[in-house]
């Protein structure tokens, strides 16, 4: 019997590349996937992509959590995709924006925690948390305190959330995230690389500048400079690219550059994984997500350590056969994160939750035995 699937999606980031591919892993497994877009409306290739998967999208108008203005306005968008769910039929809710599962839904809910302030400021931000986050904060505590089942995409930053938001041991779910990207084959070259919000402090940036300086090959990175709250990046050594689309990424991977991040803040990566999907040696920043991830298939440096970076990114790109040696150890790696696995971890607790709707259903927050 087919069960409907309504989950939430954003265009703007990871989300969309998450959501997209866990739609096309969930082709054929009896789950009717629509998405409702909160925040800005999809774009034309957006919108080809989530046809060639499969999934129906829903323009829904309404803000994104992280860019409302205040707790009403979150509670409001939830109630309204709860309304929209029930209009729609959904036997299932995935929310990628746990906040909005503070609201009353009539139906199981799956919280799926891809990044929050609270964890966010944990790693990037210097002292408590300013009020202007902390009633953010407070709203993803709630939701994820409501929601049915709760997942993240590793284990190191559902320890994070978990401490950030005092939620009890065994209550998140680690479903890793997966990418299927294939792209061309081409001559390797030299120079090294990265790709995110380059705008975040989080995303720390300004190693990798720094460490430019120090590499006798070019340094590109692609995303935003500027965030949409003003928050900006000016690079002196790095080349910025701007924000490319999917394919541009894909051809610049192709060249088996050397991908660097110096982030101190990364739940999962799908950058990461994209480069290694690509064959590119990794120099990563030594922080937990990473070292679950990746560690064996990469070399780790201190975030804050600009000679590191620059010596680990310089020795790869001054030695091809070594380069390339490492870049098929990320890739034998990156083949472990593939959607078929996302797909199947997540309709083991699809099944779950409406085989225990199908029953009484436990109070919200409640942990199943």
């Amino acid at each position: 019997m087919t069960a409907r699937l309504l989950m939430t999606v954003d265009t703007v980031g990871g989300v969309w590349q998450y959501a997209t591919e866990l739609a096309a892993g969930l082709a054929g497994s009896g789950y009717q996937v629509e998405l409702a877009v909160i925040g800005p409306p999809p774009d034309a290739g957006q919108r080809r992509r989530a046809q060639a998967v499969g999934a129906t999208l829903i323009d829904t108008g309404l803000a994104l959590d992280w860019l409302s203005g205040d707790a009403a306005m979150v509670a409001a968008t939830g109630a309204a995709i709860a309304r929209l769910a029930q209009q729609r039929g959904a036997d299932l809710v995935q929310l990628n924006q746990p906040a909005f599962a503070a609201a009353p839904f009539a139906m199981p809910v799956v919280a799926v925690a891809h990044s929050c302030v609270a964890t966010w400021w944990a790693a990037a931000g210097i002292g408590p948390l300013p009020d202007d986050l902390a009633w953010q904060a407070a709203l993803t505590a709630r939701g994820l305190a409501a929601a049915d089942a709760v997942v993240a995409p590793s284990a190191a930053f559902a320890a994070a959330t978990a401490h950030a938001h005092g939620l009890a041991p065994g209550r998140m779910t680690v479903v890793h995230n997966g990418r299927n990207l294939r792209p061309r084959s081409a001559p390797p070259q030299d120079f090294a690389f990265t790709a995110g919000r380059l705008w975040d402090r989080g995303k720390n940036a300004a190693t990798l500048d720094r460490a430019a300086a120090r590499l006798a090959v070019p340094f590109k990175a692609a995303g935003p400079c500027t965030g949409p709250h003003g928050e900006t990046v000016v690079f002196e050594h790095v080349v910025p690219l701007g924000s490319l689309g999917e394919r541009a990424i894909a051809d610049i991977l192709s060249a088996r550059p050397v991908f660097a991040s110096a982030t101190r803040y990364e739940p999962f990566g799908l950058a990461v994984l994209e480069a290694a999907l690509a064959g590119c040696a990794l120099v990563l920043s030594d922080i937990p997500t990473f070292r679950e991830l990746w560690d064996g298939a990469a070399l780790f440096v201190d975030p804050d350590d600009v000679d590191g970076f620059a010596d680990a990114i310089g020795t790869l790109a001054a030695d091809a056969p070594l380069r390339l040696a490492n870049g098929a150890q990320a890739r034998a790696r990156a083949a472990s994160y593939a959607p078929a696995a996302m797909a199947a971890g997540m309709i083991a607790i699809y099944d779950r939750l409406l085989d225990r709707a199908a029953g009484p259903v436990p109070a919200a927050g409640q942990v199943a035995a």
